[in-house]
């Protein structure tokens, strides 16, 4: 992953760069990286993260239709 610092803009360029690990979710997969997690706890961690994105795609769907 690459930011181009401009004009000796260090601030501006560490922004960038937090953004762009923001969008892969690079901060993310560390915070989960930092401690084991059990299987039965990525199981049920990942099964509620399936649930929140599907409910939201429906709210989306609903707002987006007028219901």
């Amino acid at each position: 992953m690459q930011v181009q610092v401009r004009d000796n803009n260090i601030d501006q360029a560490l922004r960038a760069l937090k953004k762009k690990m923001q969008r892969e979710g690079i901060f993310r997969e560390m915070k989960l990286r930092r401690s084991y997690e059990k299987p039965s706890e990525k199981r049920a961690r990942e099964k509620a993260e399936a649930i929140r994105r599907t409910r939201k795609l429906l709210r989306k769907r609903l707002e987006r239709e007028g219901y």
